[in-house]
């Protein structure tokens, strides 16, 4: 029924590679390399100094005024951003203020503002600040991006913040579709938010899960991931609103499905059955085939356990098919941006149906005969595409799933 179907109507993003969404598809197609050293923190005292970060941030040119950016954190002034952006996108910036009270905010995140609790922490302890600044911890919690998003654009629908570690900015979207078919709200700002800090970047350094050049997802010598930065935001829209005001569609959200490896707090399920569990939910919410997938966004993050695991849950949900879908890793490209990851994915993989092509893996140079299937590694592929699996996988088994598909105006049936 059309009142059940929720479609895509907006696109923002900040990243590594990026700045805007034209910016983003345009990267993607070229395979750009967002990793390089980074600069927003002294790494010195790390093992490793490459991430994909935001290069000369300036959240102003971005957030127009008379938006404040007074104690919003550098999560916040992404997620901010790239709302402004997927609500240009959308035609729904100067949304009237009757759609506003409806609208909902779901946004997905990790870190929050901790760069900044660092800072005046750091500045503390070497008595170089004029005492804390209490102000600057306002931002501190992760739900501060959306609290922002509401508060300042007056968006008085349901709010709501996930944390379900690098599966947070997919679980939002999901949820964020959910609120919709459940007349919740007409219209929903969806999406994730994660800066670089050094208590992340520490934490993935202890645990030697960090390439020191730049990751190389499904490789045969992968190191480890390349952490990262950013935001991606979607505007999802009850079908029959956007017809109603004229929108333009990307795509739609068909389904999605989430699961728990109940294995580890950081290490994956090895056989994939979570992973594989959370795909196949998502494709029977979705109403779709194992046949009718024509590309997966995988969570592929370049560590050893992760990219095998992965793949042992491709080919446990599609068998032989496993071996006939295009399959990559934008995170060879931006790093894996934690609480954004399946949000700033989510917008590779609607731009992927609207432009018609899958993005490639980059740095894949030595082929691992235990993950031998399709992971595009010569460069983006023109493709057709009417069905996109995206997968986040995250620490603690948090497993979620979102299945995106090519908007069509009759019915269309995609088993």
């Amino acid at each position: 029924m059309e009142q059940n179907r929720v479609v895509v109507t907006g696109l923002g993003t900040v990243n590594a590679i990026a700045r805007s969404v034209p910016e983003f598809s345009s990267a993607l197609q070229a395979g750009r390399c967002g990793i390089g050293p980074v600069t927003v923190f002294d790494t010195a005292e790390f093992r490793t100094h490459n991430g994909g970060e935001v290069q000369q941030f300036a959240p102003r040119e971005m957030i127009p005024r008379p938006y404040s950016l007074k104690r919003m954190s550098r999560a916040d002034c992404m997620a901010m951003a790239a709302t402004v952006e997927a609500l240009n996108d959308a035609g729904l910036f100067a949304a009237p203020d009757k759609l506003r009270g409806e609208m909902g905010v779901v946004i997905g995140g990790g870190a929050g503002g901790m760069l900044e609790c660092e800072a005046v922490y750091r500045d503390y302890l070497l008595g170089t600040g004029r005492g804390l600044a209490y102000s600057r911890f306002a931002s501190f919690c992760c739900a501060s991006s959306a609290d922002q998003i509401a508060s300042q654009l007056r968006i008085r629908g349901p709010k709501t913040t996930f944390m379900t570690a690098c599966s947070s900015g997919a679980t939002a979207i999901g949820y964020a579709r959910d609120l919709i078919q459940t007349n919740m709200a007409p219209v929903v700002i969806c999406g994730g938010t994660e800066p670089l800090c050094r208590i992340t970047y520490a934490a993935f350094n202890a645990l030697q899960a960090v390439d020191p050049e730049h990751c190389k997802p499904f490789d045969k010598n992968r190191q480890g991931l390349s952490l990262g930065e950013g935001s991606g935001v979607m505007i999802l829209e009850a079908l029959s609103h956007a017809r109603q005001r004229g929108a333009r569609i990307y795509g739609e959200i068909l389904g999605y499905g989430v699961s728990c490896d109940a294995h580890h707090m950081t290490a994956p399920d090895p056989e994939g059955a979570g992973a594989a569990l959370a795909m196949r939910r998502a494709l029977e919410d979705a109403g779709v085939s194992t046949e009718a997938v024509d590309y997966i966004n995988a969570h592929g993050t370049a560590t050893p356990a992760n990219d095998l695991m992965e793949t042992k849950g491709i080919k446990a949900v599609f068998g032989r098919r496993a071996y006939q879908i295009p399959i990559s890793s934008t995170k060879s490209m931006i790093g894996h941006t934690l609480g954004a990851a399946g949000a700033i994915e989510g917008v590779a993989a609607v731009l992927a149906i609207h432009h018609h092509f899958i993005p490639p893996t980059i740095h894949h140079q030595t082929p691992d005969p235990q993950c031998d299937l399709d992971f595009v590694t010569e460069g983006a592929r023109a493709s057709d595409i009417n069905i996109v699996l995206s997968n986040s996988f995250a620490f603690g088994g948090n497993n979620t799933a979102v299945v995106f598909g090519k908007f069509a105006d009759s019915g269309v049936t995609h088993a």
